[in-house]
């Protein structure tokens, strides 16, 4: 269960969504409101918003959402319960409520319209409205038992638009490739084979390394904003992690073994392994590769610099 929440100013908007015969809109809760028709539900909201006009945006909609999973057990009597609960949780309570269902999505979900001055003329609080609003559904979520959807696992590429679309697409990438590699020419170096371009964000005019930039398909994105696990200092630790993992399994490997090793299969090892990629770097090899790279990086950044100034 998620809640998105807008304000606005005009009620004809916001009533004429909600229930819009296309969306095979059906009203669940109807309360304080005359409910001939939309012009009768509207002149509602505006006759009681009018009694604390300095508020510009009276309107308030929320829409709730449920997973495709629980289809099977939101009866319009469960959810209207539902959404009723939230409000009270919000604080949004004596004041005009219309609670509509859309049968329009694969996934249950319900619109809120309300009037933000309440039944008294006070206006009800927006204070912290969102992180409130985050903890009340995760409350609410298993409290119904409902199902907790696994994120970005379970978006369907194939229905996102651009740049949504692109943004999924390095999700996937980096969530496979961070895990491969112990150093950033690595990464580097397999997420361009798959069209994906890496460039480091520098705080001000110094070398000082303050994020991360991956572009693909014409968009860029930072790496938190792709996702939090994917900002420069998350990859930093995944990778460093994955060098001592790597490092430890040799180390182990070598203990185990008590057979001696013949010279020349000595100097084979090691040719294999300072060959190697990724994970079978030894330190030194990852942290001069790291470095060769953020020089490579900071040139860039300073040929950029000597043209602006130029």
């Amino acid at each position: 269960m998620i809640a998105k929440i807008v304000k606005g100013s005009c009620f004809w908007g916001v009533v004429n969504y909600i229930l819009d015969k296309e969306k095979d809109a059906k009203i669940l809760v109807c309360d304080g409101l005359f409910s001939e028709d939309k012009d009768t539900i509207v002149m509602s909201f505006e006759a009681q918003a009018g009694m604390n006009p300095r508020v510009m945006k009276p309107v308030g909609h929320i829409a709730l959402a449920f997973s495709k999973e629980d289809e099977h057990r939101l009866t319009d009597r469960t959810m209207a319960g539902i959404a009723l609960e939230y409000l009270e949780r919000m604080g949004i309570k004596d004041t005009q409520v219309l609670v509509v269902r859309h049968f329009d999505k694969e996934h249950p979900h319900v619109h809120i319209a309300f009037n933000r001055i309440a039944n008294d003329g006070r206006t009800i609080s927006d204070q912290n409205e969102r992180i409130r609003s985050t903890r009340i559904c995760k409350e609410l979520t298993r409290k119904y038992g409902l199902y907790v959807s696994e994120g970005k696992e379970k978006v369907k590429l194939h229905r996102l638009k651009e740049p949504d679309k692109t943004k999924y697409e390095l999700y996937f990438l980096l969530k496979s490739e961070v895990s491969r590699y112990g150093n950033w020419r690595q990464l580097a170096v397999n997420l361009e084979k798959q069209g994906v371009e890496m460039q480091f964000k520098y705080k001000g005019k110094s070398n000082e390394v303050q994020g991360v930039i991956f572009s693909k398909n014409g968009y860029s994105f930072s790496g938190s904003k792709i996702d939090r696990r994917f900002s420069y200092s998350k990859i930093d630790e995944a990778m460093n992690a994955n060098r001592q993992e790597e490092q430890q399994r040799i180390m182990t490997g070598n203990q185990v073994s008590e057979q001696p090793t013949l010279q020349s299969e000595v100097m084979g090892n090691d040719n294999l392994y300072s060959g190697s990629i990724g994970l079978l770097m030894p330190n030194a090899t990852n942290g001069q590769a790291d470095e060769n790279y953020f020089e490579k990086q900071l040139k860039r950044k300073k040929k950029k610099q000597r043209k602006i100034s130029l």
